[in-house]
């Protein structure tokens, strides 16, 4: 259904080994402020796939957009959010190519964390986690249960995803904002601080794992109200 709200439109992009149950506790916070909030539903099979599938929600939309993207969804916002009517960006301890740059050039940049020994490849070209990289590596700020159910639940990832090229970055042309996870051990936390400062991201720093989305609820809502505020003020 379209949205007919003259209030901006939020919509969230999940990360790899997740769907868009990963903003179960930010989606409420985001409710209770009366902001129109929509999650995507990505394969995590390619870029343009996944772009395919946020643009397809996005033209469900009428009004502003703020567009926030988990992960493998900072990429997916970045070749998606050139769309007029997305007005800010946020990403969440996320990938943020340039122009012809993939996520696999910016993991490779810097000394691969921890939770990257844990991914396991199918043999049929498809990655998933490793229990242990779930409680250990991703998710180590979170209940041991609620991190086991993630690894349950988590759907796979192609391994091509990795070598997908951005086209043009949307974050080029607006404004982003940029959550840090400190603790995070599965994306490189120079990486994150590095593509922050590249973007001249209004920047955030939680002393979170990479699901902060999960364990800082409120904060990340906050930055993403943050955004909301600054596109309604425009």
């Amino acid at each position: 259904m379209a949205s007919t709200s003259a209030k901006p439109t939020v919509i969230l992009v999940h990360g790899a080994w997740a769907d868009g149950s990963s903003w179960q506790k930010v989606i409420p916070l985001l409710l209770k402020a009366e902001i129109p909030v929509i999650a995507v539903q990505n394969q995590t099979s390619s870029l343009a796939d996944d772009a395919t599938a946020t643009r397809r929600i996005m033209n469900s939309v009428e009004g502003p957009i703020v567009l926030v993207g988990h992960s493998w969804g900072g990429a997916v916002i970045t070749e998606a959010g050139n769309d007029p009517k997305v007005k800010a960006l946020v990403y969440v301890a996320a990938f943020a190519p340039k122009a012809g740059e993939t996520v696999g050039d910016q993991v490779g940049r810097y000394p691969a964390p921890p939770g990257l020994s844990q991914i396991k490849n199918d043999g049929a070209g498809y990655l998933t986690l490793s229990e242990e990289g779930w409680i250990n590596d991703v998710g180590q700020d979170l209940p041991k249960d609620e991190t086991r159910l993630l690894s349950v639940l988590q759907p796979p990832l192609a391994y091509s995803t990795f070598g997908d090229k951005v086209t043009e970055p949307a974050w080029a042309s607006r404004p982003t904002w940029y959550i840090v996870s400190a603790q995070d051990r599965v994306v490189s936390v120079e990486l994150e601080r590095a593509l922050a400062a590249m973007m001249g991201a209004k920047t955030t720093e939680l002393e979170a794992s990479h699901l902060s989305l999960l364990s800082m609820p409120e904060a990340v809502a906050n930055v993403i109200l943050d955004a909301v505020a600054a596109v309604e003020a425009a």
